[in-house]
């Protein structure tokens, strides 16, 4: 009978470094790796669940998500693995980069969300 490899359960230590370098925003909590993003108003709000929901189904790896009117908390923890592994790590770099994507820095077509209009503000950016 094959048996599928265990995934590499990282320790706190390991957590907490890999945390510092690679996403100085999340934390480690009640064993999950954790990030709280700002929203300015509910639509907003809703638009970073489906944003979280669409990444993890497409990798199929799915966190725990809170939300309230202007903040959601995405968690993520390999069940499987009883711990945080690299595909938490992936997926919440993934969350990461595209949550905190802002167009107008990068000088492109794309303008981004008018940032002096509050009729349009969206995520309260790091």
């Amino acid at each position: 009978m094959n048996e599928t490899p265990r995934e590499k359960v990282y320790s706190e230590a390991e957590i907490a470094d890999r945390l510092e370098k690679e996403l100085p925003k999340w934390h480690y909590e009640n064993g999950w790796i954790r990030r709280k993003y700002k929203t300015h108003s509910w639509k907003s709000t809703l638009m970073v669940i489906n944003t979280v929901g669409h990444l993890a189904e497409a990798a199929w790896h799915h966190p725990d998500i809170t939300a309230s009117y202007a903040w959601v908390e995405v968690r993520l923890m390999n069940h499987a693995a009883k711990g945080i592994t690299d595909k938490d790590f992936e997926l919440a770099k993934k969350i990461e980069e595209v949550v905190q994507w802002q167009p107008a820095r990068e000088g492109g077509a794309l303008e981004g969300t008018p940032p002096t209009d509050q009729r349009f503000a969206y995520i309260k950016y790091d």
